[in-house]
């Protein structure tokens, strides 16, 4: 069975650097975490990179969409997947992998993120955590790999969840912590799902989410979070 920590950095240590870059990841070792959040999209020829949104330009500056940019095209800050990957190696940190295609690039995404764990990902890592908002790519990321393990994300719990949840296989639901409500918590976990919430940068919420049966916090400032469950 997959073993979450109690705080997961969010795209890194998004409160101290810049979100899903290598020194955000190293930023959140320092503070503490074990584990990080990242997102994977892929290039216009298919090179997976981490990066959150559809443009480059609310991070880096660049008005250009990434499904429309080569790898080599890329600013430096923003890594590809496999530095990534390395980056995690160094530093023994475990990772939550979202999978965040494109439009129309759900099973792709998907296929080309597990192979890169499959031939890449360090046996002395914890097994990673697949993640996505799309139940087509958590579909063919289990067709593809089952073995590794997958958390269906939602922003708001439905009441179609476990059906959701059950149709890709999934071991965990990721779901914002904001609008999680207790009825919801207690649903998921006594259904035998693992319960992460995003994203959590308030020690006295996540004391009282952990309450409610939620076992990972994903954080932009996980040595706040971790101080205060400590």
């Amino acid at each position: 069975m997959l073993q979450l920590p109690k705080v997961v950095g969010h795209r890194g240590a998004m409160a101290y650097a810049p979100e899903n870059t290598l020194e955000s990841f190293r930023e959140a070792h320092r503070r503490g975490a074990t584990w990080v959040e990242i997102d994977v999209k892929l290039t216009k020829e298919g090179v997976p990179i981490v990066m959150h949104d559809s443009s480059l330009k609310r991070t880096t500056g660049v008005d250009r969409l990434a499904s429309e940019m080569a790898a080599a095209e890329l600013p430096p800050s923003v890594p590809t997947f496999e530095q990534a990957i390395a980056c995690f190696a160094e530093l023994g940190l475990g990772c939550n992998v979202e999978i965040k295609p494109c439009e129309g690039r759900e099973a792709e995404t998907a296929r080309v993120t597990v192979a890169t764990l499959r031939k890449l990902w360090p046996a002395k890592l914890p097994a990673p955590l697949l993640s996505s908002f799309r139940d087509a790519s958590l579909a063919a990321a289990r067709e593809m790999a089952p073995e590794f393990a997958r958390a269906l994300l939602i922003d708001e719990v439905k009441d179609d969840w476990q059906v959701r949840a059950e149709g890709v296989s999934a071991v965990g639901i990721n779901t914002n912590g904001k609008r999680l409500t207790a009825v919801r918590a207690v649903e998921i976990r006594k259904a035998g799902y693992l319960l992460s919430v995003y994203t959590i940068n308030d020690g006295d919420v996540a004391r009282a989410l952990v309450g409610m049966g939620v076992q990972c916090v994903i954080s932009d400032a996980p040595d706040v979070i971790l101080a205060a469950l400590a």
